[in-house]
């Protein structure tokens, strides 16, 4: 792996034209602040522009010397840390941009001083500058980026300034702050702190603390919250006078702890307490925190590698936010999708995340002693005592995968977080002293020593080249000595990127590795532009989209030619850069080359991108060219790939001869049906039936669902039948139905999406209903075993049943089964029952296949599967239709047990068929029905018909009578018996009642 690239990532430089030595200095939003490092205590502020161009904005003294500024871009204010006669000041410079325009006017207030109404409209005239007073002296200091607030470190706590926007009038608004929470640690000196999004690092000497403020409700009366670590408990008082001996022995000795780094949730065992204190005035408003522990990291002096150094201390720490791609750039309309947090050692930095999670993305081996670092959604700019150093970073990767974390799949990818960092340059420069970060600037102060003056002389000491019209004019003599402050120009995203993409072409054939992580490096970069809340706006919108897209064409190229362990990613890379089919093969097959290989990840892409449906077909060339590939590389896919919407323009003879040369060596069923396919496609029916011929139908079956596209494709998100399937429906259409069912139950097939094959194959409209789906759903009804499918198709085959009888509507071919054949096969088909063909007796329709039709929906309703009570507004068209509907009213009354209704239908329309109707279905509990309903019912329609009514009488005397003489007692039967009957009619019922009792 090439660990230094030597690209060129600073493009020109400018000197900023300072009047005094700069001692300190910070980025704005577009302005540069250089504070002084001599006698006069003043600020000078410079507009930078876009180029690197920088031009004077005018000045203002400080009440002591800088110690440390930071500008905010949430309320663009500059805050400093100043001395003066040994002591400290906060202070905040607020509307400082009227200094530029020649006010002269400045006004002082304190924090916490109410700006009164009647400020006059001279306020938006004149700088102001906000005191804030500390109880100790303030040590470092941080603004949040996302909302200007500012977190001041001092000794063992944090004071934290919330910003907020006082409106004077409708045409005035002034900043204020207002000491809102302190956060207290114990025996804790912050040496660096920084802060966002409500996220706290901080950093003494060899420790680093990231901790995160929540908000939490509350009641408004409480006013502090106290948050220890899981372990953290008081420190008893020692009485032991032999403990005090021991600490004064140990006090010779130098004490390094052991290294110790906790994540999450473990870094509450760091053993530092931390208690809020809210300093609010107390609203209904009023914001209640509670601190959560990210990060405790813990070093040792001797970490370095090397050797041991006295000076080991932790320097430039930041926080980074990233926010969600193309967003605009207003502050509030930001969404914060990602953070990261950087530190350093002298030699080592380490860059973790801790936004969604909190983990160690990368570390940083430096060549030499590091003075200061600088972080970037791009680089890591670092100096050390003679170079400014640019690293890659992958912010960006993590950072993909926070906004999707479904990116590494075979739709989308992003080269991994745990990618190898490299150095991208490594500049020389004479006593680099301290940078800082702005947009695509770098700003460089050095200072040279005497010595380092002299050998400015040689060449190898050559800074980059400056611009004439931009040489520093030194009007002070205390200025001679060799210091300058720099304005480097770090070259655009796109020609950075067309210098990698160009210096990766010379790995191609030696390192592969190499090659792909510079493409990898590209690929990151344009990425991390595409993120900036600033790319709406950009000029390169369109050429750093186009970028993208290449760059993820020329890794799928990578991983399409290299034997690369990963080379699975060249899928979602092609499928990144926008390429056709046509033009990956255009770019990596050689014409009229035969000897060419073809590697993994180039096959994973093709035979992927096949297998799929999609809306590119390859000519006929292109298809012949991807048949040689898989008759070479990959045989046993060619009678799959075939069937692809891709490869319609496809010769049937070239294919045919392909299969031929394939089936010799590894003959399958799917081979032979798509040899068949070709043959159709040819109009060769006589090797059209051979093909078909060489395996029995459930082996056809078996190969139709191992390769589904032989019978339906998709095109512009329909299903289309083949030319394979609409023959199959004239010639085998049992076959058809039988590869359809195997489809769905191997969930290759939908019910809805076979709905519309089989309408589609059969030529009828969106609602005309062929037999041959009829067929489908019985067939499927045999095999189906899920009960929410099975309901539904029972719906559907009633339905339909239904439909065609109302309408006196046969079916346009003749069914696959009869009524017979779906009560032997499948259980959801019942016997029709007696009484039922009894009824059915009456009036019996003429044709054949519409009485096919009542018998199947008969032994529909007689099975025990179809729910009676849900498809009876399917049978509401059969309500008065004759014979049938009383059957159906009948069945449905006794599915539903109501068995009352049942004979009084019965009764009324067909009476003969009642005691057959009792026989059956009157048993066990209904037994009751029999005697309480349908005896006294026939013996009063009896006497009321006399011998007009032989079929009442000879159900009453042969079914009914002897029913219940074997049932009741003799003194319940006599008291059933009317009083006006005849002796003769009751006395044999009456002698088997009797005889019956004896035997007992």
């Amino acid at each position: 792996m090439v660990q230094l690239y030597n690209l060129h990532p600073f493009g020109s430089q400018r000197v900023v034209p300072c009047t005094h030595e700069p001692a300190h200095f910070c980025c704005g939003r577009d302005v540069l602040f250089v504070a002084s490092a001599g006698a006069g205590c003043r600020v000078e502020a410079f507009a930078v522009r876009e180029r690197g161009g920088c031009e004077p904005l005018g000045s203002f003294a400080t009440l002591g010397r800088v110690q440390r500024l930071v500008h905010s871009p949430a309320g663009d204010y500059l805050v400093t840390i100043e001395e003066k006669s040994k002591a400290t000041f906060l202070r905040a410079y607020v509307n400082w941009r009227c200094m530029s325009a020649g006010s002269s006017r400045v006004c002082v207030r304190m924090v916490g001083h109410k700006v009164e109404e009647s400020y006059s409209e001279t306020l938006r005239e004149q700088m102001s500058i906000v005191e804030m007073p500390l109880s100790d002296p303030p040590l470092c200091l941080s603004c949040c980026p996302v909302n200007g607030d500012l977190l001041v470190g001092c000794k063992n706590k944090l004071v934290l300034f919330s910003l907020k926007y006082l409106v004077i009038n409708q045409n005035l608004t002034v900043l204020d702050f207002e000491r809102s929470l302190i956060l207290h640690f114990d025996n804790f000196i912050p040496a660096e702190v920084a802060f966002c999004a409500g996220h706290i690092a901080i950093t003494t000497e060899l420790d680093v603390l990231i901790l995160k403020l929540e908000l939490v409700q509350q009641s408004v009366d409480r006013t502090e919250q106290c948050v220890h670590g899981a372990n953290t408990v008081e420190k008893p008082v020692d009485r032991d006078p032999s403990a005090h001996t021991l600490q004064l022995e140990l006090d010779e000795f130098i004490v390094c702890q052991k290294p110790v780094e906790l994540l999450g949730e473990e870094s509450k065992l760091c053993e530092i307490p931390v208690t809020l204190e809210s300093t609010e005035l107390p609203t209904e408003d009023t914001k209640r925190f509670q601190v959560r522990y990210l990060l405790f990291r813990r070093f040792t002096p001797d970490q370095s590698p090397f050797g041991f150094c006295e000076d080991t201390k932790l320097h430039s720490v930041q926080l980074l936010p990233v926010y969600q791609t193309a967003q605009e750039e207003t502050e509030s309309k930001r969404e914060l999708l990602s953070l990261f947090c950087f530190f350093s050692l002298p030699h080592v930095g380490y860059l973790y995340s801790v936004g969604k999670s909190v983990e160690l993305i990368s570390t940083y081996q430096y060549s030499e002693k590091s003075e200061q670092a600088v972080l970037t959604p791009q680089f890591l700019h670092v100096i050390t005592s003679e170079n400014l150093q640019c690293f890659t970073v992958r912010c960006s990767a993590a950072a993909a995968r926070d906004e999707d974390p479904y990116i590494d799949t075979t739709v989308k990818a992003c080269p991994p977080v745990a990618l190898d960092v490299c150095t991208l340059r490594m500049q020389l420069f004479i006593g680099p002293r301290a940078l800082c970060h702005f947009k695509n600037h770098i700003i460089l102060l050095t200072k040279a020593d005497t010595e380092d003056i002299t050998e400015r002389r040689k060449p190898a000491r050559r800074m980059l080249s400056r611009k004439a019209d931009s040489i520093k004019s030194r009007t002070d003599s205390e200025s001679e000595p060799g210091w300058n402050l720099y304005i480097i120009n770090t070259v655009s995203t796109i020609q950075l990127y067309r210098e990698m993409v160009d210096y990766s072409r010379t790995y191609e054939n030696v390192k592969t590795e190499s090659c792909i992580h510079l493409l990898s490096e590209a690929h990151l970069l344009v990425r991390a532009a595409l993120m900036d809340p600033a790319f709406l706006k950009s000029d390169e919108k369109e050429e750093l989209l186009r970028a993208f897209r290449e760059s993820c064409a020329f890794l799928g190229d990578c991983y399409s030619r290299f034997d690369t362990k990963d080379y699975h990613l060249a899928l979602p890379y092609y499928r990144m850069s926008g390429l056709s089919m046509a033009e990956v093969l255009k770019r990596l097959v050689s014409e009229g080359d035969e000897t060419q290989t073809y590697e993994r990840g180039f096959m994973f892409y093709l035979t992927h991108s096949l297998n799929e449906d999609l809306n590119e077909e390859l000519s006929k060339e292109s298809a012949k060219k991807v048949l040689q590939i898989f008759c070479l590389a990959d045989p046993v896919q060619l009678p799959h790939i075939l069937c692809s919407p891709c490869m319609r323009n496809v010769c049937p003879l070239t294919a045919v001869k392909y299969l031929q040369k394939v089936e010799k060596i590894m003959p399958s069923v799917v081979l032979t049906l798509a040899k068949a396919f070709m043959a159709l496609k040819i109009g060769n029916l006589t090797m059209y039936e051979q093909e078909m011929d060489s395996y029995k139908e459930t082996a056809l079956v078996c190969g139709f669902v191992g390769q589904p596209k032989l019978l339906r494709q998709r095109g512009e998100g329909a299903v289309i039948p083949t030319e394979f399937a609409v023959h199959l429906k004239e010639t085998q259409p049992g076959l058809l139905v039988a590869a359809a069912v195997a489809l769905h139950e191997n969930s290759k097939m939908e019910l809805e999406e076979a709905e519309t094959f089989f309408k589609m194959v059969c030529g009828n409209s969106k609602d005309a209903v062929p037999q041959l789906l009829v067929d489908f759903w019985e067939a499927l009804l045999v095999v189906c075993s899920q009960e929410d499918t099975l309901q539904e198709l029972l719906l559907r085959v009633a339905s339909q049943y239904v439909q065609r009888i109302s309408r006196r509507q046969l079916p346009e071919t003749k069914p696959l089964k009869t009524t017979e054949d779906l009560i032997n096969s499948c259980n959801h088909f019942g016997l029709i029952f007696p009484w039922v063909t009894s009824i059915m007796s009456v009036e019996c329709p003429s044709d054949k296949g519409y009485c096919e039709d009542i018998s199947k929906l008969q032994s529909l309703l007689c099975g025990q599967s179809i729910n009676v009570a849900s498809v009876l507004p399917v049978l509401e068209p059969l309500a008065e239709a004759g014979s049938i509907g009383l059957a159906i009213r009948v069945l449905c009354s006794a599915r539903l047990g109501k068995h009352e209704e049942a004979i009084d239908q019965l009764l009324r329309r067909c009476p003969d068929v009642a005691v057959l109707y009792a026989q059956h279905e009157l048993k066990g509990d209904s037994r009751a029905v029999w005697w309480n309903k349908l005896l006294p019912e026939l013996c009063k329609r009896a006497r009321l018909s006399g011998s007009d009514c032989p079929v009442l009488v000879s159900s009453l005397k042969a079914e009914t009578l002897s029913v219940v003489a074997m049932e009741l007692e003799l003194r319940d039967f006599l008291s059933l018996l009317p009083e006006d009957g005849t002796a003769a009619f009751f006395l044999p019922h009456l002698l088997h009642c009797s005889q019956r009792k004896l035997l007992t």
